[in-house]
């Protein structure tokens, strides 16, 4: 089976970019053997490269990244790994309550994951740590969005903290906002610095991670698979996806999933005399009280003091999109970023680029065995570093004939639903997608 496409992703890694630059990549070449493969290198892979190598130390572990660690999606995301619901077709994130709980949990054992994985590699604060986000309200509507979620939150026995203008003010030094609330349990990442992170303590383990190696072709030989990359081939007992919607250029899932780019732009790192005019906190992270809205983060560390803002919504269901594509929401990101912070309407974006989300349109991941052998950990649905991270976990366990809850859990959804036939596939969804946009009026 040849592998239908490559994955793509336009404009730079901005995260990655702040970075130090990594050492030369090492392609695979050659012919080898393997007990188990990893294609893929982001949230999932690297987790379920880490479980697997916690389950049995002896294994043969080899991970396939088709670019550098952090070039993918899994460096191009806002760097929250939410522990709460987050339904992104929902008004304000909520769902039902019981189903909610679950989710919450199953995301709060990803995130101990992580966090593990962060103490055992001693990795910094900038790279995680659980600060808590807020969901931000710039309109009146945005406000009460914020209150049915917390009325929400309150049902679920959750914590939380509702912000007034005069303390939103206070955190991010802006008068755009009305209230926010506050939820204590999202890790906040600088998802570059932890992938490689995490990938440098794997190969310190014993794990092989071969970049620059995109797998361009695989089939099974009865007891075992056969991979291959342009210049290498691997015989091994059990191969994991964990390509997110990539998965289709192996061909599975095809007409199951939804393929969406969504669009950030970074700012140049910011001056003493800037950040004293903008004041607040060093780090924050803002989600919108409208899922639509603008994602608005302020870090601080390697690479200087920067802003952050995400909006703009691509459906492409061939994953991919023009090398330029991301250009063209600079003027919104652009009129986002100054309405918000007038006072730093001079201060230029230093990096733009775009990311490609995949969901399903019923809200389940593709999991499981879907071969003999072959495993998917896919299809994150727009919880890319918490359920990615869960998903390699759990996957791992599969493949090792563990149990637990969160498996048996993710083993009992039905598959993706299959989408509607072209073109009301695509017409409706950039349809919902614009009116979407639309309503979400300044939260945008």
């Amino acid at each position: 089976m040849k592998v239908a496409r490559l994955p793509f992703d336009p404009g730079p890694a901005a995260w990655n970019a702040l970075l130090p630059p990594a050492p030369a990549s090492t392609p695979l070449e050659g012919k080898r053997n393997a007990d188990v493969v990893v294609i893929g290198a982001g949230f999932a892979g690297l987790s379920a490269a880490r479980r697997l190598n916690q389950l049995d130390r002896t294994l043969d572990i080899v991970v396939l990244e088709a670019r550098r660690v952090a070039e993918g999606p899994g460096g191009r995301n806002s760097g929250f790994m939410i522990d709460l619901p987050h339904h992104l077709a929902s008004k304000d994130y909520a769902g039902q309550r019981e189903s909610d709980r679950q989710q919450t949990a199953m995301n709060r054992e990803a995130i101990r994951f992580a966090a593990e994985a962060v103490e055992e590699l001693g990795m910094s604060e900038e790279a995680f740590t659980i600060s808590g986000k807020i969901n931000a309200a710039a309109t009146a509507k945005g406000v009460t969005h914020n209150e049915v979620y917390a009325r929400h939150l309150e049902d679920m026995g959750e914590d939380f903290e509702l912000l007034d203008a005069d303390a939103m003010r206070a955190v991010c030094g802006s008068s755009y906002y009305q209230s926010g609330l506050y939820t204590p349990g999202t890790a906040m990442l600088q998802p570059a610095l932890y992938l490689r992170n995490l990938a440098n303590g794997l190969v310190d383990q014993g794990v092989d991670i071969f970049e620059n190696s995109p797998v361009t072709a695989m089939a099974s030989n009865g007891d075992h698979w056969l991979v291959e990359t342009p210049k290498g081939r691997l015989r091994v007992g059990n191969v994991i996806l964990a390509t997110n919607g990539h998965v289709e250029s192996f061909g599975h899932f095809k007409r199951r999933l939804m393929h969406v780019y969504l669009y950030a732009s970074m700012t140049r790192a910011l001056s003493t005399d800037e950040r004293r005019q903008l004041g607040g906190e060093q780090r924050w992270g803002f989600t919108p009280a409208d899922p639509m809205g603008t994602t608005v983060r302020r870090m601080s560390g390697t690479g200087g003091d920067r802003i952050v803002v995400r909006n703009g919504f691509t459906w492409s269901p061939s994953r991919s999109v023009a090398q330029d594509r991301h250009e063209t929401f600079a003027k919104s990101h652009d009129r986002s970023f100054v309405e918000r912070f007038p006072q730093l309407a001079h201060v230029d974006m230093d990096y733009r680029w775009g990311g490609l989300l995949c969901l399903s349109w019923n809200a389940v991941p593709a999991f499981g065995e879907i071969d003999d052998g072959l495993y998917a950990a896919c299809c994150q649905n727009g919880l890319g570093t918490a359920m990615g991270t869960l998903s390699g976990k759990l996957i791992a366990e599969h493949v090792m004939g563990r149990t637990s809850p969160s498996l048996d859990t993710m083993l009992s959804y039905p598959p993706p639903k299959q989408l509607p036939p072209e073109p009301f596939a695509t017409i409706g969804a950039n349809a919902k997608m614009r009116w979407g946009e639309w309503r979400a009026g300044r939260e945008k």
